[in-house]
């Protein structure tokens, strides 16, 4: 089936049962197929086939973060812009200080602090704020391996390669458990009590039946976790229960994904989404403020559960993170030069934030609801610049910039650019520039999750292990891409990724992938408007503006 052309757009409703391949360059902008599409998605916002509701991603489902007030300064408690003076314990003082009174902003005056060691937020609502990205400069002058620990697996690779920042959001018994625990498992949340087990859903509901509703309460944020079960049919649902899902040896090759082993990957024994209750009706029902991503059904025992100790409401802004310049290692051998983490935590923000020389820029490690806006990865070449993994959820990454390497990429080495892994879900970037990196969808069924008003070389490469599964569930969708390398890699998915919409990407010949598929037989995807920019530019935007 066709989707634009002469014929233009009449047959988009079916495109819930079938797979389709088209080119929609038209002259009349009102056959347009993202116009199409939205309208389609606005019918039944949480369950259309092939688009993901992202409308709620980033800090309290979209909102501004809020400007509270300078309660200290790290200089305050002896940081001093000599170049000479170890300012991490002034840091660490004030951002102790600062939660202890209830939160509020640290201030850092302008100039360049050197610090020897990672600095933790581990208060809500506390904001560690400079004088401007051009103005406050953080120097780490000691990688994550020297100045903190080592974080070494067996095989030689360092987990430091993919999670840990100089700056961390962090609760301090989650960082204390990794620490006693050496990262075996300990990566999630440090879930509490179940508060109730729920009846069989459907995706798209946002209303749930439970057995009781004691002990939750309207506003609270809570885990949804839901038991993959050792038939695998709940992975083979997020994969959008195409055919080729349904009869992918899962056990065999996925089993981190079934099983839970592998060391840090025990998380990945049950599905779990944080999520904020939004009512609660009697002492049966419960109002979510999301909808759900995906069915809850029998034989998928699903309940609700403390989150535990986390973090919320805190963030960094206005400030460069500088590495010192050490030479980028071998593939996953990194010491962890690197910039932002958000672990465990939700409801937080980085904005106007610069990382420089790193080998991880921005990561997401099971973080919920954080917002980056206005950040930057620059200097000698990156692993990751940014990273999404460990069951990361619902995520806002915008109007960013991966920068031309001032050194490239050694041999042996690899810079991904935009990550997201670990059925990782509802996740966005927008509005941004790569001259470094692609779309790297990095196995274990990440799924609903959207790239959207994006130019980039297209010159990075997709990763995983292969013990991780598949790279793509259901709903990924790339909307809007202008490609100035001329390479469709990683970009154009509609050949390997199940019930995804790839639309409107630009600057290519060619619409395969080269990567290789997962799934075999009918993968029910679009791919439309190739080389033609769509009317609905941003879809991340377009959800959000739609008319109540």
């Amino acid at each position: 089936m066709l989707i634009g052309g002469a014929a233009g757009i009449a047959t988009v409703p079916a495109l819930a049962h079938r797979s389709v391949a088209a080119n929609a360059v038209t002259k009349d902008r009102s056959r347009d197929v993202s116009a199409a599409l939205l309208d389609q998605w606005a019918e039944a916002p949480g369950s259309h086939p092939l688009i993901p509701d992202i409308s709620g991603a980033g800090y309290r489902l979209g909102s501004r973060p809020p400007r509270p007030k300078v309660v200290t300064r790290v200089t305050d408690h002896g940081a001093r812009a000599d170049g000479a003076t170890d300012c991490a314990p002034a840091f660490n003082a004030a951002l102790r200080a600062a939660g202890e009174r209830g939160g509020g902003v640290v201030l850092v005056p302008r100039g360049t602090y050197r610090l020897a060691s990672p600095v933790f937020v581990h208060g809500s609502g506390v904001v560690l704020r400079g004088a401007g990205r051009d103005a406050t400069v953080l120097h780490f002058d000691r990688t994550l391996e020297d100045g903190y620990r080592p974080a070494r697996q067996s095989n030689g690779n360092s987990r430091w390669s993919w999670t840990g920042g100089q700056v961390w959001f962090v609760a301090a018994e989650r960082l204390a458990r990794s620490e006693a625990e050496d990262f075996a498992g300990t990566e999630g949340w440090l879930l509490g009590d179940t508060f109730a087990d729920i009846a069989p859903a459907a995706r798209g509901q946002r209303t749930l039946l439970v057995s009781g509703t004691s002990g939750l309460r309207a506003g609270d944020m809570v885990m949804l976790e839901c038991d993959n079960p050792p038939d695998a049919s709940l992975l083979a649902h997020l994969a959008g229960d195409v055919p080729g899902a349904l009869s992918y040896d899962w056990p065999r090759r996925a089993p981190q994904l079934v099983t839970g082993s592998g060391g840090q990957y025990v998380q990945y024994a049950s599905l779990q989404w944080p999520v904020r209750i939004e009512a609660i009706l009697g002492d049966r029902l419960v109002v979510l403020a999301q909808p759900l991503k995906y069915d809850l059904r029998p034989g998928w025992p699903a309940r609700l559960r403390a989150i535990g100790p986390t973090v919320r409401d805190s963030g960094v802004e206005h400030l460069t993170i500088r590495n010192e310049p050490v030479a980028m290692t071998a593939h996953n051998k990194h010491p962890g030069s690197n910039g932002v983490c958000f672990q465990a935590v939700h409801d937080c923000w980085a904005s106007d934030v610069r990382v420089e020389n790193c080998d991880l820029g921005f990561g997401f490690t099971s973080a919920k609801s954080i917002t980056l806006s206005r950040v930057v990865v620059g200097g000698r070449s990156a692993h990751h610049s940014f990273a999404c993994r460990m069951q990361s959820h619902d995520n806002l990454v915008e109007d960013f910039q991966i920068e031309a390497f001032t050194v490239p990429v050694p041999s042996g080495a690899v810079h991904h650019g935009l990550n997201v892994e670990g059925l990782s879900s509802g996740n966005v970037w927008r509005r941004g520039r790569m001259a470094e990196g692609t779309f790297d969808t990095h196995r274990a069924l990440p799924f609903e999750n959207a790239r959207t008003d994006i130019t980039l070389v297209n010159n990075g490469r997709v990763g995983g292990s292969a013990a991780s599964g598949p790279l793509f569930g259901a709903r990924t969708a790339h909307w809007n891409v202008r490609i100035t390398g001329g390479s469709p890699y990683a970009v154009t998915i509609a050949d390997v990724a199940p019930c995804s919409v790839t639309l409107g990407i630009q600057g290519v010949g060619g619409t395969a992938s080269g990567l290789p598929p997962d799934f075999t037989g009918d993968l029910q995807s679009l791919l439309a408007q190739q080389g033609s920019p769509p009317r609905v530019a941003d879809l991340y935007a377009a959800q959000r503006d739609r008319p109540a």
